[in-house]
């Protein structure tokens, strides 16, 4: 069984002449995001089924009933379902992570980073992981494992076709777009989350195999399995300067509340870890938190798909608003922080959702000749809450267009995703993934393509080809041995041939030094090296602090070991020719 996962997780073979027609023409990028296309949306109906049959199998639900629609569960099967379920996940955790060490690469950082190269399995992984912990009923969405398993199937597709960088991206990009138009029902918010989350950028070269992948992948899962996001819309909207007021507060307090949330999970990851417990207990502990409060109110449970649809329909109580919309806060903490897998995409829909319809409801009680919709606030507060802690505000933006149709609203809508992304960028700096990039030490920010600096190091561009001469050379027999025009930089070492500092032959030849002194007397950058790995941007750093022409390479700063030498200008020039390349890339050039 193991040998077959494995086979599974190698690339494909594809005759080499397909590969060249593929490589050479763009309409066949094309074709192939019309494939990722039909998969990502085959996958979000795969996915969601299971999920659907786990929640009937586990908690007794009729077919087609959502767990999260509830309002009273078995008090036995709210507990034990989440806290056994959190242990079959910690025990299989465990497995895995004897079998399978390595951390698997989602496409935010396999565009950032890894040039759009997944590990297929890996993300099969991740998918039945997501699965299974939304299926117990632990408060994370699907969103994370559609994207993951449609992204790595696409980035799979784009490495057995041996795709270029860039075309490599774009197809991961459609992957994702495919996943999210599936699993919303909105294709331009998909093909939007592919461009602004997961390529990173805008480029004509990707707006058709986006575009295209995320209207198949919406057709495909639509055929399926009817997609219904549970929004309710208003009736009539019709916009006065007091609503574009409440817009704007509702973007200002979801920024504050996304980053408290973000620092919330990671907050609970770390006290789990100084409580040393082990990754299975974690999960228990998660799950039974959950249990405990679906207790009180079961809307907490999983994704919240139903939650958010009987908020909007049904005329219940600030209470019970207010309840939810605390409980689904502490309930998302505790799954994500204790180790269950998923993401925060449509937690955050439902929980900006209710922040917005208790904003309304406050404001209508507080001035009553203010009427506020409470529907209206609640597409407003899920679409500013999503774009702090997802990072895509454009993505929101026409996720509330598409599912409530409704123009005048979508401009409220931009109003709050602009301050609430704004405010999250300059007082916090990351979204919810890659904030989890930064406390594991990455310093992405986005999937803007950065890997490329990081392959491009000192040890692709150094020379091999270095004059070396003792430190106790004479400075006369220097001269003799290295005349002017013969090179421009010599390596000094000491006896033991370790790195000691550069010499200019220039310098040599015209320093006022008397010619039986040694060339110790003339060494620059005794301190200064660079080591092989480094990448470009770091050596263009090391020139600057040293404000040196040329540096030399060694193995490490303890043996110092010569292995060659490396000017800034030939840093530069291939830096800038390398940034020229992402240039055209982006433009389609």
């Amino acid at each position: 069984m193991i040998a077959l996962i494995a086979r599974v997780g190698n690339p494909l073979e594809i005759p080499r002449r397909l590969r060249a027609v593929v490589r050479a023409r763009e309409s066949s990028l094309i074709l192939l995001a019309v494939l990722v296309g039909v998969l990502g949306g085959l996958v979000v109906a795969a996915m969601g089924t299971c999920v659907d049959l786990l929640h009937e199998w586990l908690f007794r639900l009729e077919p087609g009933e959502r767990l999260s629609a509830r309002f009273t569960l078995d008090p036995l099967l709210a507990i034990s379902v989440p806290v056994l379920g959190g242990l079959l996940f910690g025990v299989g955790s465990e497995i895995l992570q004897r079998w399978r060490p390595e951390r698997e690469i989602d496409p935010i950082e396999a565009n950032a980073l890894h040039g759009g190269r997944m590990s297929l399995l890996g993300s099969v992984i991740v998918a039945a992981q997501t699965i299974w912990s939304s299926g117990v009923g632990a408060s994370v969405g699907l969103e994370a494992g559609y994207t993951q398993f449609a992204s790595g199937i696409a980035s799979r597709i784009g490495m057995a076709f041996r795709l270029r960088r860039g075309d490599l991206r774009i197809l991961v990009g459609c992957g994702a777009a495919a996943g999210i138009a599936g699993a919303f029902g909105a294709p331009l918010a998909g093909a939007f989350y592919g461009f602004e989350l997961i390529i990173g950028s805008y480029a004509p070269a990707s707006l058709a195999p986006v575009g295209i992948s995320a209207l198949i992948g919406y057709l495909v899962a639509r055929s399926v399995e009817p997609v219904d996001l549970g929004v309710v819309a208003p009736d009539k909207t019709v916009l006065v300067a007091h609503d574009l007021v409440l817009a704007a507060i509702l973007g200002l307090l979801s920024a504050i509340l996304g980053i408290i949330l973000m620092r919330g999970v990671a907050l609970c990851e770390t006290l789990f870890v100084r409580m040393r417990l082990r990754p299975v207990l974690r999960t228990m502990a998660g799950g039974l938190m959950v249990g405990l409060m679906a207790l009180v109110s079961p809307q907490v449970m999983s994704s919240g798909h139903g939650a958010l649809r009987i908020i909007g329909t049904l005329d219940l109580s600030v209470r019970t608003v207010a309840i939810v919309f605390l409980l689904k806060i502490a309930a998302s903490i505790a799954s994500l922080g204790s180790g269950f897998r998923g993401g925060l995409f449509f937690s955050s829909l439902l929980i900006g959702a209710l922040g917005g319809h208790l904003l309304a409801e406050a404001i209508t009680m507080t001035w009553p000749t203010m009427d506020f919709d409470t529907n209206a606030s609640s597409v407003i507060g899920m679409s500013a809450l999503s774009a702090s802690v997802i990072g895509g505000p454009l993505t929101m933006t026409f996720i509330a267009l598409e599912t409530t149709g409704d123009l005048w609203l979508t401009t409220a809508v931009l109003i709050a995703v602009i301050i609430a992304a704004q405010v999250t960028r300059e007082g916090f700096g990351y979204s919810f993934a890659t904030w989890r990039f930064h406390l594991r030490g990455e310093t992405i920010r986005s999937a803007a393509d950065i890997g490329w600096m990081r392959d491009l190091t000192v040890e692709k561009m150094m020379r091999q080809d270095v004059e070396t001469t003792k430190a106790t050379t004479p400075i006369a027999k220097f001269r003799e041995t290295f005349p002017l025009g013969s090179t421009a930089y010599v390596v000094a070492v000491d006896d033991l041939d370790r790195y000691v500092g550069l010499v200019l032959v220039a310098e040599a030849h015209t320093a006022e030094v008397a010619p039986e002194k040694a060339v110790k007397d003339l060494l620059h950058f005794p301190d200064e090296m660079l080591l092989p790995e480094m990448a470009v941007k770091e050596a263009v750093l090391a020139f600057d602090r040293a404000e040196a022409e040329a540096l030399v390479v060694v193995d490490s700063f303890l043996d110092r070991r010569l292995v060659g030498l490396l000017t800034e200008a030939y840093v530069l020039r291939r830096y800038a020719a390398a940034l020229e390349g992402r240039r055209r890339d982006l433009t389609g050039e």
